[in-house]
């Protein structure tokens, strides 16, 4: 049986949900989970509240195989995704000595003072091992399932480079397209029954406009080629159907 590995995401800051700051870290993830047959499941945008953050962690951690966050790691006051993965995991949420030994030493060679501020960046939950920054030093870290990151894109991304090996895959899905000349509203009937019909298959719909009229691009995704292509010659099938009766 195909193996199947989930995963959730959380996008921590109140400046995401005030639009001040546009998110580009969901879909370099969705990009590199769809690679390496991990399905990211659910996507939630959370505020800088404890509370909140707490009830979005344990949610989705006790129901995803991996959890990702992005976000409020930052040496502000409001950067409380650290205190809040704790309380999370009912861990205290301490100075990391080997984070607070590495920043100290990189902030001295700089020349830079490693003021108080600085120094939360190297707090985590107990326990938790961290996960290398090769950008600005600061790491996140990783606890349970939980790989929790930066919200900088670039470090973000740098974080998550490291964070893939250690994680376990599942199998791809494979994926084929149909364009289809028809709207929804004509093809939408038939197309369910041919969900229903192949349940191993993810079939999408997606509209389209062009040149003064709609047509629809479907997209049939599965696990196996098998699969795969006894949905994909149901919905030629279906298509072919109809433009003979137009």
């Amino acid at each position: 049986m195909p193996e199947i590995v989930t995963a959730a995401m959380l996008v921590i800051g109140d400046e995401i949900l005030s639009g001040r700051t546009k998110d580009k870290n969901i879909g370099h993830l969705a990009d590199i989970m769809t690679a390496v047959g991990i399905d990211l499941k659910e996507v939630r945008i959370v505020p800088d509240e404890e509370d909140e953050i707490v009830a979005a962690v344990n949610a989705v951690r006790a129901r995803y195989t991996y959890v990702f966050t992005t976000g409020g790691i930052g040496p502000t006051h409001d950067d409380i995704t650290a205190d809040s993965i704790s309380k999370a995991f009912g861990v205290p949420c301490e100075y990391d000595a080997k984070a607070y030994a590495m920043m100290e030493d990189n902030y001295r060679k700089r020349g830079v003072e490693f003021t108080e501020a600085r120094k939360r960046m190297a707090r985590m939950p107990r326990g938790a091992s961290h996960i290398d920054n090769p950008v600005s030093m600061a790491p996140g870290f990783r606890i349970g399932n939980v790989h929790v990151m930066a919200g900088v894109p670039s470090i973000f991304q740098a974080m998550l480079d490291n964070v893939m090996p250690t994680l376990r895959t599942g199998t791809k899905m494979l994926s084929a397209t149909v364009q289809c000349p028809h709207g929804e509203g004509l093809i939408g009937g038939p197309l369910g029954d041919i969900q229903k019909r192949h349940p191993e298959t993810i079939i999408g719909s997606y509209p389209k406009f062009g040149e003064g009229k709609f047509w629809t691009e479907l997209v049939v995704r599965a696990r196996t080629q098998e699969a795969l292509d006894a949905a994909r010659v149901e919905v030629e099938n279906m298509v072919a159907g109809f433009s003979k009766a137009g």
